[in-house]
């Protein structure tokens, strides 16, 4: 006999489909964006040992994948920061680096890559002449999709990395960062089928 308890239990939690992909403002979306940083690099692949933060994270602009729910934020997803070369001695040289989706998140099929279009785009605004990042190797061909360039392949934190430029001229600037970008991922029916075939 089919109750309201059976129906209840028969469904599935809900995944917000709709996300905002943001310049981080405000104390909860930065915080939460390095509770994900460590969450991922610390605990899931073991890069760095309780904590990734360095001297660059006290000049980095935070970038954020925030879901929605009925338009309102719910939850930080994804993060990544931009800054320039910390030194400052080569003017137009920026740079991306910690790279996170919530491993819930992943098979949304677009978070990653809209965090990594607002971090060049909105660098590109604010004269960016060159992007740069250290890319883990598993990510580098998601990276050449994206329109990057393989400089050299490269060992850091005892894990393959490489070194990759973003070709601008795919990445206009964005001149609205705390805006961003608006997204939908895959519905959690789709994702189910996708990840079974």
């Amino acid at each position: 006999m089919l109750t309201l308890d059976r129906i209840c239990e028969d469904t599935p939690a809900f995944v917000p489909c709709e996300y905002r992909v943001k310049w981080a403002e405000g104390r909860w979306e930065r915080e939460e964006a390095r509770k994900l940083r460590r969450a991922v690099f610390c605990v899931e692949q073991g890069v760095f040992a309780g904590d990734d933060t360095d001297a660059i994270d006290a000049h980095a602009q935070p970038l954020v994948a925030v879901s929605q729910v009925c338009g309102q934020p719910d939850q930080v997803v994804g993060t990544v920061r931009i800054h320039t070369n910390p030194d400052g001695d080569e003017p137009g040289l920026w740079w991306g680096s910690r790279l996170a989706v919530h491993p819930a998140f992943r098979q949304q099929g677009k978070l990653g890559a809209t965090l990594i279009r607002l971090a060049v785009s909105s660098a590109h605004a604010r004269g960016a002449r060159v992007f740069l990042a250290h890319v883990q190797g598993q990510n580098v061909p998601l990276f050449r999709r994206l329109h990057w360039q393989l400089l050299k392949e490269e060992t850091l934190h005892g894990r393959p990395h490489a070194l990759m430029q973003a070709d601008l001229a795919h990445y206009p600037p964005c001149h609205d960062p705390l805006w961003g970008y608006s997204t939908q991922g895959i519905p959690r029916s789709m994702a189910a089928a996708t990840s079974a075939a």
